[in-house]
């Protein structure tokens, strides 16, 4: 596609509003402009001996962003398969589809799992543990339980649809647009890289689920089976957190941990920091539980913006009292009343229908004393002819 004619390579000058007009701006650099640049460039490489542990100056490879979100539409495409693929899925390419994809996803993740391992290796100079044979190794564990994680996706699905009423009649709709069962989705999956100690790679899965969707959810969170997330927006689900089977909980629900001290990451690394959520919990939005020793029973029912830090038996529901409102420029049952009782007063103290005509017909009779003033003002000097004729007619 050819470029306008406005738009060179040395300079960009606005489009023209019109032909007369047009503005150049010009980006060439002066000696001013250079030298201070160099300048910041001085400080920064100074600066890398107070903080060279927040860089990565290295030949040590990096797990990919890039490779992480292809892992996630293999996952997608294994898990549902003709909902995310390229192509149309049919009955005659359906095992030629998803051999291939299985393929691409082993090779993909052995290959991720294997340079997250050699990060971690060289850069902290641990002992080999023979990253590439690893990676093969945790790869095919994780192809070895797919059947099960398609199986348990599909459970959250049906749960999706037996609790949300806008989901429709049919599962589509959800697995197509949902953003609980995406983050739900990858988190299943970065928990089983996480429970096989491969680094750096299952936070950045998770993560880019908590862009996409806004849900957090970390690796190392034990979800069971049938969970639903309903709308999800500003879910938090730590790494400790234990929920059951036949969960549900709605946006900018926190399951999280109490106030933690200075040296927290490091005292508490590996302790149950965040609560328990057993079989059949229910947690409306903007709900807070916190804490590693907090259990919800099951069954239970925790209230929307709760705040609670003990657990609570099975079978039980939380909820807190009604605020007390406050209304401007609004009806509520009891104002509404008091609004009806000063209308009663005020008809009461009103005058007679007969007086208020009566008055009404005695001005209306009364001789007009002189030119109503906008008829006065409209044969001022300067007033247009049209303006007089207006005030003339309404005179009349």
């Amino acid at each position: 596609m050819p470029r306008p004619d406005y738009v060179h390579s040395e300079r960009v000058i606005m489009p023209p509003k019109s032909p007369s007009c047009r503005q150049i701006i010009n980006f060439d650099r002066n000696k001013e402009i250079s030298e201070e640049l160099a300048g910041t460039v001085k400080k920064l490489l100074r600066q890398r001996r107070k903080l060279s542990s927040f860089e990565h100056v290295s030949q040590v490879p990096k797990p990919s962003f890039r490779e992480a979100k292809e892992l996630i539409k293999l996952t997608q495409q294994l898990a549902f398969p003709g909902f995310f693929s390229p192509q149309p899925v049919t009955e005659v390419n359906v095992s030629y589809h998803i051999g291939q994809v299985l393929d691409a996803f082993y090779d993909l993740l052995s290959r991720e799992a294997a340079t997250s391992i050699r990060h971690d290796c060289r850069r902290y100079n641990y002992d080999c543990s023979d990253c590439v044979e690893r990676g093969r190794l945790i790869a095919m564990e994780v192809v070895q339980e797919l059947p099960a994680l398609r199986e348990i996706l599909a459970s959250d699905v049906a749960a999706t649809l037996e609790g949300d009423p806008a989901a429709g009649d049919h599962y589509d709709q959800i697995i197509f647009c949902y953003p609980g069962l995406f983050a739900t989705m990858v988190q299943r999956l970065a928990h089983r890289l996480y429970l096989r100690d491969v680094p750096f790679l299952p936070r950045i899965l998770t993560e880019y689920a908590h862009s996409k969707t806004g849900i957090d959810i970390h690796p190392g969170a034990h979800i069971g089976p049938k969970f639903f997330i309903d709308h999800g927006t500003g879910v938090v689900i730590g790494e400790t957190t234990a929920i059951g089977s036949c969960v549900r909980i709605y946006q900018g629900v926190t399951l999280g941990a109490l106030s933690l001290p200075r040296d927290a990451g490091t005292r508490l690394q590996g302790k149950k920091r965040h609560p328990t959520l057993e079989d059949g919990v229910i947690v409306y939005a903007g709900a807070t539980i916190l804490g590693g020793d907090t259990v919800i029973g099951a069954g239970s029912v925790v209230g929307g913006n709760v705040w609670l830090t003990e657990s609570i038996p099975p079978g039980t529901k939380v909820l807190i009292k009604n605020p007390e409102l406050i209304v401007i420029n609004g009806q509520t049952p009891e104002n509404k009343k008091a609004a009806g009782t000063r209308a009663a007063k005020t008809k009461k103290n009103a005058p007679p229908k007969a007086k208020v005509a009566k008055t009404v017909e005695k001005a209306e009779k009364a001789p007009r004393r002189g030119r109503p003033a906008a008829a006065k003002a409209a044969n001022k000097p300067g007033r247009p002819a049209a303006a007089k004729a207006v005030v003339k007619k309404r005179g009349q």
